[in-house]
């Protein structure tokens, strides 16, 4: 039998001491991996609609180019340097995701998975032989099985284990892409350097709120009056300075939560018009919104559409804003259900004349799909339809997103938004794999 790392190492669960490892520039690294000649050079990932620099790999860092630019406003620069521009690929981030996940699990008792590109893992107290040797041997694996480099932080809370990989990652060269903050006196000469806006969880505003109480660091927070704490930063604040101090207040959140909320929206390639082209992608929203629904078993009672023109356009038009919502006779997943109460809403708030730059959907009041509430004259999904849902995700989750859909969603899509430089779908789309020449 193949022996686990944790096995191998001689890991033990007596006291918790916790892991966060984070893809390095993930977007960028994702695209690296079937593009290995870019290794080494500038690298930009794009938001939607080709907008915004969301992900930069360390070459571009170093070029001074922001996170959250416009592409617009370094075009210069990008052309000067020759900076490799991608548009974004949520399909092969979000496989490349899980393949990272599923080899950082082996390593660990525990995982959470706390966003796409970096998750906490428990390892337990020492002894590990080589704590060290542990991590780089986990470095190692993730970057043989999926091209993905990490950076790890240990300590013996999460808001520690979040702090060691921030250092980790600012010193690559010196750290190794590893950082380990359990010992007590590595821990206090580390958090005196470490800004307090760096905290996981104090965010811009209360970080000035910090600073005008003259705490600056890391250390300054973990040692302020507690009681004080909580007043000024309530009960959150309280548990990220203890956490900060070594005492860990929460453990990993290994069960994935329902969402009570799913929105999908997007602007638009272009300026939109015609009702129809907004009929369009009202309803490719409420087939992605559904789908998620029935990834978790859940249905809707509550269907909010809405619509709006650019506020920031030289357009003559002027700005138009508008939402429309209903509540549902019976809660539903049912994807073409969904679509005729979307256009509903849709004809109530769409007017003539306006430059539309953006759609979108939301649902609310979502509920596991056994506690469906049945109405007298009306009736829920039927096994029918149910089982033609299941089929159609079955279809689209084996080739591909958008390979069988409502006739809704349309055909040319002109008004999608731009993604002039994006990558193939190499692992989700039979299409767009990886040929390998002789």
């Amino acid at each position: 039998m193949k022996k686990s790392p944790m096995s191998t190492f001689g890991l033990s669960h007596s006291r918790h001491l916790f892991a966060l490892a984070d893809g390095n520039s993930f977007f960028c690294s994702c695209e690296m991996v079937f593009r290995p000649e870019l290794i080494g050079k500038p690298v930009v990932v794009l938001s939607n609609n080709d907008g915004c620099i969301v992900s930069r790999s360390d070459e571009a860092k170093q070029l001074g180019i922001p996170m959250g630019v416009p592409l617009f406003q370094i075009k210069e620069l990008v052309a000067q340097k020759k900076v490799h521009v991608f548009s974004s690929n949520f399909p092969l981030y979000a496989d490349m995701s899980k393949r990272m996940m599923k080899v950082l699990s082996e390593f660990a008792s525990e995982m959470e998975v706390y966003s796409v590109d970096e998750c906490f893992l428990e390892l337990g107290d020492i002894p590990i032989k080589d704590l060290n040797s542990y991590l780089l041997e986990m470095k190692r694996v993730v970057l043989r099985d999926t091209g993905i480099p990490v950076c790890i932080g240990v300590g013996p809370t999460k808001v520690l284990a979040k702090a060691a990989n921030k250092i980790a990652k600012q010193s690559k060269k010196e750290t190794q892409g590893i950082y380990n903050l359990s010992d007590p006196a590595i821990r206090e000469a580390q958090l005196k350097k470490f800004s307090v806006e760096n905290i996981w969880g104090i965010g811009r505003q209360n970080a000035k709120k910090c600073k005008s109480f003259k705490i600056e660091t890391a250390w300054d927070f973990a040692n302020a009056n507690i009681d004080w704490v909580q007043k000024n930063f309530t009960i959150v604040g309280k548990k990220i300075a203890l956490e900060l101090q070594g005492i860990s207040c929460s453990g990993l959140q290994t069960e994935i939560q329902d969402k009570k909320q799913i929105i999908s929206s997007r602007s638009f390639g272009r300026p939109v018009l015609l009702l129809e082209e907004l009929r369009e992608s009202v309803a490719n929203h409420i087939t992605s919104a559904a789908e998620k629904l029935r990834k978790q078993k859940s249905i809707t009672r509550h269907l909010t559409v809405w619509i709006t023109t650019n506020p920031l356009s030289n357009s003559p038009t002027p700005f138009y804003y508008n939402a429309a919502s209903m509540e549902l006779p019976t809660g539903s997943a049912h994807t073409p259900k969904l679509i005729h109460f979307a256009f509903q809403l849709l004809s109530q708030i769409y007017r003539g004349g306006y430059e539309y730059k953006k759609a979108g959907v939301i649902f609310n009041d979502i509920h596991s799909k056994s506690q469906v509430q049945l109405n007298f004259f009306s009736e829920a999904d039927t096994q029918q339809e149910d089982d033609s849902m299941k089929t159609v995700d079955g279809i689209n989750q084996d080739y591909g997103k958008g390979t069988v859909k409502s006739a809704a969603c349309g055909i040319n899509q002109f008004w999608k938004m731009r993604s002039e430089q994006k990558s193939p779908c190499y692992t989700t789309r039979w299409s767009e794999l990886l040929v390998v020449k002789n």
